[in-house]
């Protein structure tokens, strides 16, 4: 808890915490690296036909929670870089194919590995971020922060497909 507060106060900008800082975008990093090999890992086995799976008709299919995710990865991940963002709900579309979702995502992530490559002092540098003044590691906390939120998700889906989701086989 301590580690995470360190953390949260490092990605906010708080001055005081130079030596809490000189980990954060790699502490940061294993946490995304972790969260999205999960969804990336579902997101490979489960087959064409799941992906149309959603337990309510008010919520996304599981192909829709992955298309989600590598937009939101290319728009967070993109702010973290200083450079133009590409349209969140680009791979939303009716007609993609498990396939080119899956290729998406894996897509989405290459490119995030760049954001979560940064240096520490890089990563402290304001941005805007929907209108917000933040960091670039508020941002790559953010995105972390948000495929987290989608794995969950993705792991109730999963169970009520009967499936083991890929952090519980551990």
């Amino acid at each position: 808890m301590k580690a995470f507060i360190l953390l949260f106060l490092a990605a906010s900008g708080a001055p005081s915490l130079a030596l809490a800082q000189s980990a954060a975008v790699e502490t940061v990093r294993d946490v995304w690296k972790d969260v999205t090999a999960f969804i990336t890992s579902a997101a490979e086995e489960l087959t064409p036909a799941q992906y149309e799976y959603r337990p309510t008709a008010s919520v996304r299919t599981f192909g829709q929670l992955v298309a989600h995710v590598a937009g939101a990865q290319y728009m967070f991940c993109a702010a973290a870089l200083g450079e133009p963002a590409r349209a969140e709900d680009e791979f939303e579309k009716p007609g993609v194919t498990k396939a080119q979702l899956v290729a998406a995502l894996k897509a989405s992530t290459e490119y995030c590995a760049k954001a979560y490559g940064q240096t520490d002092a890089a990563a402290q540098q304001s941005i805007k971020l929907f209108g917000q003044d933040r960091t670039r590691l508020y941002t790559l906390v953010m995105n972390g922060t948000h495929n987290g939120e989608h794995y969950g998700n993705i792991i109730t889906y999963m169970r009520m497909l009967n499936l083991v989701p890929p952090s519980s086989r551990r």
